[in-house]
């Protein structure tokens, strides 16, 4: 796969996030719609912006593992959260699923007025498998 993550000079450079990555060649990309805190009954898992992520970044992992890739595959993440909640919640969830180790993908993060009832974070991505 030839995924290259950079961090131009001249860019602040982040160990939570690339400025961008480039997929070089054709290959498999799985564009992931939004995920949410919920369960597989479709239920709200929690009053908080960090059970509702947690759960958000365990359902984008269910959809990788379904086509054979995992959260490392994600070159991209962009996160919506409601005005007003704690987006450091948000950050903590990802770290309790991200490998240090990787590179990490680009993110991009919007505070939107609402998502939905009960509804506080919303996820999607993009994956090079």
């Amino acid at each position: 796969m030839a995924v290259r993550h950079i961090n131009p000079e001249g860019l602040h450079r982040s160990p939570a996030f690339s400025q961008a990555v480039v997929v070089e060649q054709p290959t498999k990309t799985i564009y992931i719609g939004g995920q949410n805190g919920v369960d597989n009954e479709g239920k709200v898992v929690g009053p908080t912006v960090g059970e509702q992520s947690l759960q958000a970044f365990r359902n984008l992992a269910t959809i990788l593992e379904s086509e054979g890739a995992t959260l490392s595959n994600i070159v991209h993440w962009r996160i919506a959260t409601v005005a007003g909640q704690s987006f450091d919640e948000g950050v903590a969830a990802f770290q309790q699923v991200w490998n240090r180790a990787d590179p990490p993908p680009a993110i991009t993060v919007h505070v939107v007025d609402a998502l939905g009832p009960g509804i506080l974070v919303e996820i999607d991505a993009v994956a090079v498998v």
